[in-house]
């Protein structure tokens, strides 16, 4: 009989790429990588079964980082190409890392139908209320009154609200995590990717070389004070009344994950004809 040999437990550090990140010292998405690898861990899904699409800014920079399949997209198209590949191969498990300015400024109108859809993947905005990679722009987070050298006084404009707009879109998974939370940031991960559906995880995430107030967020965060629900009706007016501040998952509803209907195998050598001039 041969002998048994029992299961590798993989740990964060098996989900680490040997590339070195670069972001600014102090800024949270340090610490949201770990969480990502830590949740992953939790998972237990080998690397090569782990599939991260990201886009442009500095939280896109996160597949780079990981020991896994890895996209880097271009600006605001990455839960496109995310869906793409989750419809084409249901088996991965697919990360998709954004921003707020990559996620709900250019990338908006995909976050709207990636909901809509409620493909099986996890959406992860590291929302820091600005353009931390491009020199301190107001994104469409940003207070409306925030001061700053590009917009004195601030823009005036009402800022965007995510987690309302992902529940009225469809969201099946709506939550909110701190990056100076790790270890609740990885539970807050692995709980959405275990959860069948479209999965949106706003991860606050200081940009101390911009919004250095924002170091103050540790002190702002807290749990939420009431348990999460099922009930779209209640999600929507806790997150109404929300301070912006409160932590953890706020809706997990049970409509089923969108699966593409089988289809015929196609005659690749017929198709071509059709295209023949």
């Amino acid at each position: 009989m041969n002998d048994m040999v029992p299961p590798t437990v993989l740990g964060a550090a098996d989900y680490k790429s040997d590339y070195k990140p670069i972001w600014c010292p102090g800024c949270g998405d340090y610490t949201v990588l770990g969480s990502v690898t830590r949740a992953l861990a939790l998972l237990q899904r080998p690397p090569h079964e782990v599939a991260v699409v990201s886009g442009i800014g500095c939280s896109s920079r996160i597949p780079a980082y990981t020991a896994c399949y890895g996209f880097h997209g271009v600006h605001g198209r990455s839960l496109a190409a995310a869906t793409g590949l989750k419809v084409a191969r249901p088996e991965l498990t697919v990360l998709v890392a954004s921003g707020d300015g990559d996620g709900y400024s250019i990338g908006g109108n995909h976050f709207l139908h990636a909901c809509r859809r409620n493909v099986d993947l996890t959406y992860i905005v590291m929302d820091n209320h600005v353009y931390g990679m491009t020199k301190g722009q107001a994104s469409p987070t940003t207070e409306p009154d925030w001061d700053n050298k590009l917009a004195p006084g601030g823009t005036g404009v009402r800022a965007f609200h995510p987690l309302v707009i992902a529940l009225a879109a469809g969201a099946n998974f709506v939550a909110r995590a701190f990056a100076g939370d790790q270890a609740g940031t990885a539970d807050i991960i692995a709980q959405a990717v275990r959860h069948p559906g479209f999965s949106f995880i706003e991860i606050l995430s200081p940009c101390v070389t911009f919004r250095p107030e924002q170091r103050g967020w540790k002190d702002l965060v807290h749990p939420a004070s009431v348990t999460v629900t099922d009930d779209p009706a209640r999600a929507a007016r806790r997150i109404m009344t929300d301070d912006g501040f409160n932590i953890g998952v706020l809706y997990a509803g049970h409509r089923p994950a969108y699966v593409p209907r089988p289809s015929e195998p196609v005659d690749i050598e017929a198709l071509e004809q059709e295209f023949v001039l």
